[in-house]
């Protein structure tokens, strides 16, 4: 690549820089992206020691051999120099050679590792994933150091291509599930900017439906707790979100902390998150039901002081609930989008204050507030936001067919859910494993979480090609110091 060529690529970019290291004669060539490469590395390292080579000699080979630079970062026509050009190598020319040479160099600004803001860490790593993708990849092999842990990297659009790193445990994964997601990747045509929740979209198997069928995580332990079961992991340049797949919904209600605590603690909590999600669902609904068809569903006591607190207020139950859910996802999002400080402020005091105006003016009643409030804490338990924010949507239409059917709305709308979830899949594997089709032997990592000793064998959903994980009798064996 000589001067005019790179000029004729960046005829809009002013931080293309070129240097001439051999003057007069001008044979040797330098270029990089002043706003991708170190300016150290170029300055106080590179450009010194080229010029103190060419006192002795200017060719490609010697140049290469004194620098320290191996064959795989050759560079043979103008495509391939400026694709090093953009992630950040120094290219060194030399007039009437056959290739040029790319040194590394990388000055791009990123961001220092810490702990998950989304995912919060109780127990375990206070690690999180990070924007950029070769750190991530060292983060999991930090943690995974074997070579089985097999990485290819691939890559997404032709106009603008994005860099995606494939990672998965062999002898482990499914050769059908590693071919699946390689070929739903390599078909993509994309001209957007990618991250991994976009990714997420285009490769699921059903991308019309609200349910996520690729776990998105910050957390390395998940994805390395993942890898070892036999999930594929996916990692996009400039995403500090892992994709993890194929996958079931009860996973989503899993958490990594869950193999931190005590079997009977995490058991506690898994049936707490499950219950949370069918109480989120049905707890309007139910209160929108009865009041406008099930009166005889109330007991007495209850009934006169629904009667009392719904005295003032003019809307039917329907368009009560409703408006209350609509205020509760205002000040969700209100929160969500304004600085952390002032938005946990917002979802306070603006719910008290609110809360209680409403309450005084004879819009809702005391009970429907402490109901949809419930019912929104209990999707704020899921471990995965793209689940809860599912479950909040769902509610809606659920509140709707109660209000128009009663009972009969709830059971429908269950029956379309239940109907809904069963047809998914998740990369060709049944969604709602191992519920449907049944499998009794992992439901002791599912709704449950038995005790470490006992999962010792991998979830047959990922159908691995190693089933055990380590031998059964020997990890319940407990031995003495003088046995």
């Amino acid at each position: 690549m000589d001067r005019e060529s790179a000029r004729n690529w960046f005829t809009h970019t002013s931080d293309l820089v070129t240097e001439h290291i051999d003057e007069p004669e001008g044979r040797v060539r330098l270029f990089y992206l002043s706003t991708m490469a170190d300016a150290k590395v170029v300055y106080s390292e590179l450009i010194p020691k080229l010029r103190e080579i060419c006192l002795e000699e200017s060719e490609i080979a010697v140049i290469a051999q004194h620098l320290g630079v191996s064959s795989s970062n050759r560079v043979f026509d103008d495509g391939e120099a400026i694709e090093r050009l953009l992630s950040g190598h120094i290219v060194i020319q030399v007039e009437e050679s056959s290739y040029g040479l790319a040194f590394p160099s990388d000055g791009t600004v990123g961001r220092n590792i810490q702990a998950p803001e989304i995912e919060t860490v109780v127990l375990g790593p206070q690690i999180a994933f990070v924007e950029e993708l070769n750190v991530n990849i060292c983060i999991i092999r930090k943690y995974m150091s074997t070579p089985r842990l097999f990485h290819e990297r691939l890559s997404v659009g032709k106009t603008i291509p994005m860099n995606v790193s494939m990672l998965y445990l062999s002898g482990t994964a499914d050769e059908e599930n590693v071919n699946t997601v390689r070929q739903r990747i390599n078909d993509l045509e994309l001209d957007t900017s990618l991250d991994s929740t976009i990714l997420a979209q285009h490769i699921a198997d059903n991308e019309k439906s609200l349910f996520p069928t690729l776990q998105q995580t910050e957390r390395p332990d998940r994805a390395i707790h993942g890898l070892r079961q036999g999930q594929i992991a996916i990692l996009v340049e400039g995403s500090p979100f892992a994709l993890l797949g194929p996958t079931t919904l009860l996973q989503f209600f899993q958490s990594p902390d869950d193999y931190y605590l005590r079997w009977s603690l995490a058991t506690f909590n898994r049936l707490m998150r499950t219950f949370a999600m069918i109480l989120s669902l049905i707890l309007t609904p139910i209160y929108v039901a009865a009041l406008t068809y099930h009166y005889e569903m109330v007991p007495a006591d209850l009934l006169l002081s629904l009667a009392q607190s719904r005295s003032r207020v003019p809307f039917p139950p329907l368009w009560e609930a409703l408006l209350m859910e609509l205020i509760i996802e205002l000040l969700r999002e209100a929160g969500a989008r304004l600085p952390t400080k002032v938005g946990q402020t917002i979802g306070i005091v603006g719910g008290i204050v609110i809360g209680q105006a409403i309450v005084q003016a004879g819009f809702t009643s005391n009970i429907l507030i402490i109901i949809v409030a419930l019912g929104a804490l209990s999707s704020f338990i899921a471990p995965s936001y793209m689940i809860g924010s599912t479950i909040r949507v769902v509610r809606f239409p659920m509140i709707f067919l109660a209000g128009v059917l009663g009972a009969l709305g709830i059971v429908v709308g269950f029956s379309f859910l239940a109907s809904h979830l069963l047809r998914q899949t998740s990369l060709g594997r049944p969604y709602m494993y191992p519920i449907y089709p049944v499998r009794f032997s992992d439901w002791k990592d599912g709704f449950i979480r038995a005790p470490l000793s006992s999962l010792s064998e991998r979830l047959k959903f990922f159908n691995p090609k190693r089933i055990s994980r380590f031998d059964r009798d020997r990890a319940k064996e407990k031995k003495d110091i003088d046995e």
